[in-house]
């Protein structure tokens, strides 16, 4: 965990690009006949203090939004005008946290992760400055915050449980509050298979 806190650059990309085509534990939350709508996260990192921390979001609450107030990754639907996915999620992190794609190095991706309302979506790996003067889009994006990749990385600070949706077993990933806020769920998911991913040497 220590390790991961003061992690080389290159070795990140090193380890990304190694284990990039293992698949992760996720899959659809339906049938394969279900037509999955495809989006992608920017997965930011930045040094705080000398250590690597992860940028999360808190989306805005919306009555009829299933994802509403959730933690997530600053990220959305692929659009037709996006020339790959990559593009999506700097277009989409400009837009919800106004992150200039100019200031993001792109590092590499993880696998497709699934959503509960049908998003294939591609995770980003990237870095970006910090401290960074953030513009939020507040009609989306009630917060935006930093968590340390180390206490990210102690599984004491989470827990995986298993349930079952459209006849097949899914993990759900709840880490402990932090600093009030509560990450759970898909990006949850994410944050655990990077982890894994840079663990592997």
């Amino acid at each position: 965990m220590t390790e991961l806190a003061s992690i080389g650059l290159d070795e990140i990309r090193q380890r990304l690009s190694q284990h990039s085509s293992e698949l992760t534990s996720d899959i659809p939350y339906k049938s394969a006949a279900t037509a999955l709508k495809k989006a992608a996260v920017l997965i930011p990192f930045v040094k705080v203090a000398q250590e690597w921390h992860l940028l999360f979001i808190q989306r805005a609450v919306h009555e009829k939004d299933r994802h509403s107030g959730q933690v997530a990754f600053a990220g959305g639907k692929h659009e037709k005008n996006d020339t790959d996915l990559h593009r999506t999620a700097l277009r989409e992190a400009h837009e919800e946290i106004g992150v200039s794609p100019d200031d993001v190095t792109i590092i590499g991706e993880l696998n497709h992760h699934y959503s509960i309302s049908d998003f294939q979506i591609t995770p980003v790996v990237a870095t970006i400055p910090w401290p960074y003067n953030l513009s939020l889009q507040t009609s989306e994006v009630a917060a935006a915050f930093t968590m340390p990749l180390a206490w990210l990385a102690n599984v004491e600070n989470y827990v995986v449980e298993e349930r079952e949706f459209d006849g097949k077993k899914h993990p759900v990933i709840y880490f402990k509050e932090y600093e009030g806020f509560l990450l759970w769920g898909a990006t949850a998911r994410m944050t655990v298979s990077l982890i894994k991913l840079l663990q592997k040497a």
